[in-house]
């Protein structure tokens, strides 16, 4: 029997995996709605959240996408299209730790139901993981703080990856000057492990 279409775009289909009770959690304990009337933090986050999975380029490219698109954004879950000034502000101003603390859960959710896989065609019981980073460059003039070069700023994304389940099980984000060998440093890894890296960790003191 053929199934009817109930409405549901593929992208409220994967938005279902992201918990809305934790996330309301990590906003309440930074108080992120406070004095919000109607772009919200879960509205923010469906925002940019689909401009990722979109392969959108900027807020702009965003923004403008979700307006084209405007008579299915109900069932997005964003109501009604923003204006990239609106997106901007809530990027700027909102507490940064409300989105760190819901990838964390989100983390916690996919080791809990994929920790035993492993996609890898080794039989080892200790964990293999890769080392790497990924520069962001931004703009100079308003992220003056992100030191990289005399004439660019950017951050540094350093992800450990768990090759087994491929769930990042580290992430740090530092100024995109801050050296890659630097983050060995925080990094701690049960007994048994091996971990794939590239020559610029090579530091034989360290390791």
């Amino acid at each position: 029997m053929p199934v009817m279409n109930q409405g549901k775009k593929v992208f409220s289909k994967i938005m279902k995996y992201a918990p809305y009770h934790v996330f309301k959690y990590c906003v309440q304990r930074y108080d992120g709605d406070f004095k919000v009337q109607d772009f919200t933090c879960w509205k923010q986050f469906l925002v940019m959240a689909f401009g990722q999975l979109t392969h959108r380029e900027s807020r702009s490219d965003t923004a403008l996408c979700l307006k084209l698109q405007k008579e299915k954004l109900y069932h997005l879950g964003i109501g009604k299209p923003f204006h990239e000034s609106t997106i901007f502000r809530a990027n700027e101003i909102r507490d940064w730790r409300i989105f760190q603390d819901f990838a964390l859960k989100l983390i916690e959710q996919a080791k809990a139901l994929y920790g035993d896989d492993n996609q890898l065609d080794i039989k080892h019981k200790g964990g293999i993981y890769a080392l790497d980073s990924t520069v962001v460059y931004l703009c100079l003039s308003v992220f003056w703080w992100a030191t990289f070069r005399r004439t660019k700023s950017a951050v540094k994304l350093h992800t450990l990856l768990d090759l087994k389940t491929s769930i990042p099980e580290y992430i740090f984000i530092t100024e995109g000057a801050v050296h890659d060998l630097n983050i060995l440093d925080t990094i701690i890894l049960p007994r048994g492990s091996y971990l794939v890296m590239d020559k610029a960790y090579t530091d034989f003191e360290r390791l």
